[in-house]
């Protein structure tokens, strides 16, 4: 398969489907500034979960600078505290860190509150690598 064909259907293919915050924006959007204000955070739906293709040596590396092999990609951001993305933008994370309550996706530069429902996928480095 090619990059393209594979590209696409990581972004708009079928996956697994997992819960998200069931949250409305507006109170996500108070959520996150009572409990992140201390950091950046951003409110996006329509998201997929990917799981990274990794080998063990990888996967040890990442968890020794406390991350693991997953990140998301998000169709739409509802809001970015850092205004980094517009309303409607598409954003892809760098990896996860920490997991916590089951919708706040934490990298070592921000939280994602993933709302609504999302869809988990694996993929390679390499494709994930070519979402700008």
């Amino acid at each position: 398969m090619t990059i393209p064909y594979q590209l696409t259907t990581l972004l708009y293919g079928p996956g697994d489907v997992v819960p998200g915050s069931g949250m409305t924006d507006e109170e996500a959007l108070a959520h996150a500034r009572k409990n992140f204000a201390h950091m950046e955070f951003c409110l996006v739906r329509d998201w997929i979960w990917v799981d990274l293709d990794v080998s063990e040596e990888q996967r040890l590396h990442l968890a020794q600078t406390q991350r693991q092999p997953a990140l998301i990609y998000a169709h739409s951001v509802v809001y970015d505290s850092a205004r980094r993305w517009d309303v409607g933008d598409f954003v892809r994370t760098s990896l996860l860190s920490q997991l916590t309550d089951g919708f706040q996706f934490i990298t070592l530069n921000s939280v994602y509150l993933l709302l609504g429902p999302g869809i988990r996928k694996q993929s390679s480095p390499e494709i994930v690598s070519s979402i700008i």
